[in-house]
């Protein structure tokens, strides 16, 4: 009785997030652009798909490469979700050169018909029923790559990012929210805070079945609890693998790893699918032994032509002085119309907070800021070194040294920032400046972000290649995305080049900067 009551209750939820997210779409029709093609040019409306074409839906989205990893609860949502559109014959579904979030469809299901992909004018190859296209527009705005033209009469189910985005962050709030119920109810955890318990959730490990979480004559560097799922413990007997015992959730095994240095004495594999929590030995693990253990051991920015320093999306940067000439900064100019357009109006308003109050010397201080009808002008500390990404230009790569004080620079003004609770989401060469004196300090705040340590935001901002994991996967982000960025920083100075992603650290508990130690950790690393 309790399970029906369970599956009737999440059922309920279900269509209730469908039924806001409906109405949510049918308000908006109105007040998509006029340039948006699909609107003018077929038929557009919210409906779910009938049973007969959810088989082929459902199909088309597990053998596309990157909605495949949706569960079956989110490719469920997203089949409802979906909205029909109808095209004529050479009409334009996508147009080379447009924004994708113009459109705001990012995924398209071909039912019936023939599609054409061209790129300037050259044909690369047709659609059928069952292929999927424009997914990348999911992840950020981007102008469309190819043009996607109707041959025949076609249908397509289609979505809008923010409904997919509204799937993924659903679901990963609410197993957040369920994990951290769970560890509330356990009378080992009882004492930890949210913030603790947040740092727990963060160091979980999810195992698949017959996947291997210790193996026998391994060393030994970590302890785990199981949260969910049976994991089988076996030893090697005469080249036979003999089983021991099974455990299930609220039972660890490892310990003896935290306490000194030791080979595994068995191997233990996860039946079925598995979710532990894992304790490093790693003195700069987030969860101290000495704190957790004696319990879980129990259960588990003006004269003459103007100098423009720099041109971006946002508008320009031109050097200016005062009327005297001796003094000279960097004005940042912003179209409010622009603003507006993009919606960054809370990111403006942010930036300049946080730079009207900020007083560290690795930095960029902001002296005046001020607006007329069409800009709004921020009057800031000239950095006469230019960007640390030209001069990586200039030179190829730097020497170790030069990046270690670049690094430092960072380090620091990441300090001064997480002490004041803001991340700073978008570092990358071309947001460091070289002051006067040569010391590197940090500019363009317009995706930061104030937040209270251990909680979680599901906002998708930043570069990406400098992204971290739990941001392109929609999964909830803190402070930890910071550090993901400086150890992609630290890479391309020294080496030219994106980074090696066999290096990186996809667990953000486990984060050098993010551990026990915090930003300590990052200064005395060597």
């Amino acid at each position: 009785m309790e399970k029906k009551l369970e599956e009737l209750k999440q059922q309920l939820q279900k269509q209730c997030m469908i039924n806001q997210e409906l109405q949510r779409q049918n308000k908006d029709l109105g007040e998509y652009n006029s340039n948006c093609v699909p609107l003018k040019t077929a038929d557009h409306f919210s409906s779910p798909p009938p049973t007969s074409e959810t088989s082929l839906i459902v199909k088309a989205i597990q053998k596309n490469d990157f909605l495949s990893r949706l569960d079956d609860e989110q490719t469920a949502m997203m089949v409802d979700l979906l909205a029909v559109s109808s095209y004529k014959p050479n009409d334009d579904v996508i147009k080379e050169g447009t924004e994708g979030d113009i459109s705001k469809i990012f995924s398209s299901h071909l039912l019936a018909g023939e599609l054409l992909v061209t790129q300037a004018g050259q044909t690369l190859r047709s659609l059928t029923t069952g292929d999927v296209f424009g997914e990348l527009a999911i992840l950020y705005n981007c102008r469309r790559t190819a043009t996607v033209k109707a041959k025949t009469a076609v249908r397509l189910w289609c979505m809008e990012r923010q409904t997919y985005r509204t799937i993924i962050t659903n679901k990963s709030k609410k197993k957040r929210e369920q994990l951290l119920g769970f560890l509330k109810t356990s009378r080992t955890l009882k004492e930890l805070n949210d913030v603790q318990l947040s740092k727990i959730i963060d160091s979980m490990e999810e195992y698949q079945d017959k996947d291997v979480i210790v193996r026998e004559g391994a060393e030994a560097n970590a302890f785990y609890i199981i949260l969910k799922g049976e994991v089988l413990v076996t030893k090697n007997v005469n080249g036979h693998q003999k089983q021991i015992r099974r455990m299930g959730k609220g039972e660890h095994f490892g310990e003896q790893a935290l306490i000194r240095e030791v080979l595994r004495t068995a191997t233990c594999s996860a039946e079925g699918p598995v979710t532990c929590l894992s304790i490093d030995k790693d003195p700069g693990s987030t969860l101290r032994f000495k704190d957790l253990v004696p319990v879980l051991y129990q259960e588990g920015r003006y004269q003459g032509d103007p100098v423009t320093l720099g041109v971006g999306g946002f508008g320009r940067v031109e050097l200016v002085t005062t009327v005297n000439h001796e003094e000279y900064y960097a004005m940042k100019r912003v179209s409010k119309k622009h603003i507006v357009a993009k919606r960054q109006e809370e990111h403006m308003l942010f930036e300049k907070k946080i730079l009207k109050a900020t007083q560290c010397n690795f930095i960029v201080s902001l002296h005046a800021a001020f607006k007329d009808t069409r800009y709004i002008y921020m009057v800031m500390e000239f950095c006469v070194g230019g960007e640390i990404w030209t001069k990586l230009k200039e030179v190829g790569r730097f020497d170790e040294p030069i990046a270690m004080f670049c690094t430092a620079c960072v380090v620091e003004a990441y300090a001064y920032l997480h002490k004041k609770n803001i991340m700073y989401r978008d570092l990358k060469p071309e947001n460091l400046m070289l002051d006067i004196k040569g010391y590197v300090k940090l500019v363009d705040f317009g995706f930061s972000k104030e937040m209270v340590h251990g909680d979680k935001t599901y906002s998708f901002v930043g570069t990406p290649e400098y992204m971290a994991p739990e941001i392109i996967k929609n999964q909830g982000h803190d402070f930890a995305v910071d550090f993901w960025s400086l150890g992609v920083l630290i890479y391309e100075l020294l080496n030219w080049l994106m980074y090696c992603v066999n290096n990186c650290r996809p667990r953000p508990g486990q984060r050098l900067g993010n551990t026990k130690n915090g930003i300590r950790d990052v200064r005395n690393h060597r």
